[in-house]
């Protein structure tokens, strides 16, 4: 039991973790309100405004900057950390979404492929816009100042 209370008591962890589900909980009210369906699902789901990986991230390195210095090793690993992540979500995986989408397009709307069995689609809303993730960014600036100034303060 003492595990859980000290990883309780981490409040970069928990600062993290509130940003992650609190951006998960607003791309819920974004797909209702652009694609007029509730998706509870959103809230783990890749892909999407806000970019939640982003406000994980970027909370993360603020709540570090805060109770472990700038000058700090976690400082620096978080911040190495945070640019591969949205890197990676703006970049790789938002090109991989567009590739899924010509090859489901390729797979499931041609004749040319009519003979194949493909069990279901790959996945399309996999990777995030620039605008997406700042405004994860936006969240975990949101969630990490609320969580540390008010929070614990």
């Amino acid at each position: 039991m003492s595990i859980l209370k000290e990883l309780l008591q981490n409040k970069p962890l928990i600062i993290a973790a509130i940003s992650w589900f609190m951006a998960g909980i607003l791309k819920v009210f974004v797909e209702l309100r652009v694609n007029k369906k509730l998706a509870i699902s959103r809230v783990v789901g890749a892909g999407g405004m806000p970019s939640s990986h982003t406000a994980t991230v970027v909370s993360l390195v603020i709540a570090i900057a805060y109770y472990q210095g700038l000058t700090s090793g976690e400082f620096a690993l978080a911040v190495i950390f945070a640019i591969i992540v949205i890197h990676d979500a703006v970049g790789v995986r938002l090109e991989t979404g567009k590739q899924a989408k010509v090859l489901n397009t390729m797979m499931f709307e041609s004749d040319a492929f009519k003979d194949l069995d493909f069990e279901k689609q790959l996945k399309e809303y996999v990777g995030h816009t620039p605008l997406q993730a700042l405004a994860g960014a936006i969240v975990g600036i949101i969630v990490s100042i609320f969580m540390i100034f008010i929070v614990y303060k």
